[in-house]
């Protein structure tokens, strides 16, 4: 950044501009940044223009209504937003912005950092405090953003501002949702992301804009639970947290498939988020339906009877609303919906080949995220006989995992004989029966049971 720091410098040195947000506030913490926001006293385009003819890199304009320019480094290794001065001064500029610590500019011309509202002692003080009582008004999302800096920077919102934020809270249901989608997923991939949750709670804002989470709080559960389904959501998370720093100390697993399930986890998945963050909102969501299922037996305990099925379409549409891409409504919908499956398994030990493949086929292509997800569940639930449960369901967890990155790792696999083989050597049309025959012929393979096209052949004239 120091790079584009001087060349700013030296590009804007005869324009009144300065250096502004994050980049001040990440420098004064002594914490390298890739962004930088320049706050321009006059022609922005011409200024963005000098900045890119001194970086070779690209530019392009991001709000015609507002005056915005963005400029990118030529190996785009850092990128610098310029914006015209708002309220004619910069000190009226800086009454505009959310918190104090993003209120300091630094003349790019040179001379002293400029904070007229104190931030930077409220940096040093580790306090995230409103630059002025309109400051959430202005913008709702910030209410959003005060619990993502709180959170990346270790900064505690001082009682007014936490106020002025639980007050402006319900607004933050109104802002463009893929605005909230980009913090909450900073958010909830963050190391506080507990605390964060927290936070949200408590100033009003996850029912704001996750009010299918905030209606899990008091939904009780059987005796086999020790928590609610909100408070039992958090521990699951927690336990998925916990899985990604150490797979091997949470399951038991050995280095190699330890090393193989962070690798999986760190997999782009989409969104600019990967596979880890799909867990975590997973984890998040895969629940969010027992509202909705709760019904009682007949001595009053609750149930939740179908809330995997509802709640992979309710997880769609919670993403769905935030704009969210497909991929990853698909796949977090898949975590929900398979998330019991593994326990089911439980019952079927010894486990046979034909019973894992059927789980397999069943949860392509989350078979790994899901058994994961199953097992921070799992450990989520310390009711009654819980840990005779936990254990007969984590040294499950411990067969199942292997075959579930074998199969993900073999990838698309060849099939003995081919669907048009077998009609023909059937002499069938293609249809259902003819998948059905397929199916049983890959999952006796799979079993071991037929290793050959004659032998392929010969199951589906039996199976006929």
């Amino acid at each position: 950044m120091s790079e584009a720091r001087s060349l700013a410098r030296e590009a804007l040195q005869d324009r009144s501009a300065w250096l502004v947000g994050g980049a001040v506030r990440d420098d004064i913490l002594g914490r390298p940044t890739t962004d930088l926001d320049i706050a321009v006293s006059g022609d922005v385009r011409s200024a963005a223009t000098a900045l890119a003819r001194a970086s070779r890199g690209p530019l392009f304009e991001l709000s015609d209504a507002f005056g915005s320019w963005r400029v990118l480094a030529a190996d785009r290794s850092w990128q610098a937003d310029l914006s015209p001065l708002r309220g004619g001064s910069l000190e009226a500029d800086l009454a505009l912005r959310d918190f104090t610590v993003n209120a300091i500019a630094e003349p790019l011309a040179g001379g002293g950092r400029i904070d007229p509202f104190g931030g930077a002692g409220d940096l040093a003080a580790g306090r995230l405090r409103a630059v002025g009582p309109r400051s959430f008004a202005d913008d709702p999302l910030r209410v959003v953003r005060l619990v993502r800096l709180a959170a990346e920077h270790g900064l505690v919102p001082e009682p007014a501002t936490r106020e002025l934020a639980r007050t402006s809270a319900p607004e933050a249901a109104a802002v463009a949702q893929e605005r909230v989608l980009a913090e909450l997923k900073r958010i909830l991939a963050g190391d506080g992301v507990l605390g964060s949750l927290r936070l949200m709670e408590e100033i009003g804002l996850t029912e704001a804009i996750l009010p299918e989470l905030h209606a899990l709080r008091g939904v009780e559960q059987n005796r086999y639970h020790h928590a609610d389904v909100y408070a039992h959501t958090l521990e699951v998370l927690e336990q998925v947290v916990a899985l990604q720093a150490d797979p091997a100390a949470v399951l038991g697993v050995g280095p190699g498939d330890a090393a193989a399930i962070a690798a999986l986890l760190a997999e782009p998945l989409a969104d600019d988020v990967d596979r880890g963050f799909g867990l975590r909102l997973g984890a998040l969501l895969h629940d969010i339906a027992k509202p909705a299922t709760l019904g009682h037996r007949d001595d009053g305990s609750p149930t939740f009877l179908g809330h995997d099925r509802a709640g992979a379409d309710l997880a769609r549409d919670v993403l769905t609303r935030l704009r969210a891409s497909e991929r990853l409504k698909a796949h977090v919908a898949a975590l929900t919906r398979h998330h019991l499956r593994l326990g089911f398994l439980v019952h079927e030990r010894p486990l046979s080949r034909r019973a894992l493949y059927r789980y397999l086929r069943a949860t392509e292509p989350v078979e790994v995220d899901v058994s994961l997800l199953s097992v921070a569940d799992r450990l989520a639930t310390r009711g009654r006989k819980a840990q005779e449960s936990i254990a007969k369901h984590l040294d499950l967890a411990r067969e199942v995992l292997p075959a579930t990155l074998a199969w993900r790792a073999a990838g698309r696999r060849t099939p003995l004989v081919r669907g048009d083989q077998l009609a023909a050597a059937l002499e069938i049309e293609d249809g259902p029966e003819l998948g059905r025959l397929l199916a049983e012929i890959d999952e006796a393979h799979y079993a071991g049971e037929v290793r050959s096209a004659d032998e392929a052949l010969a199951l589906a004239r039996r199976l006929r």
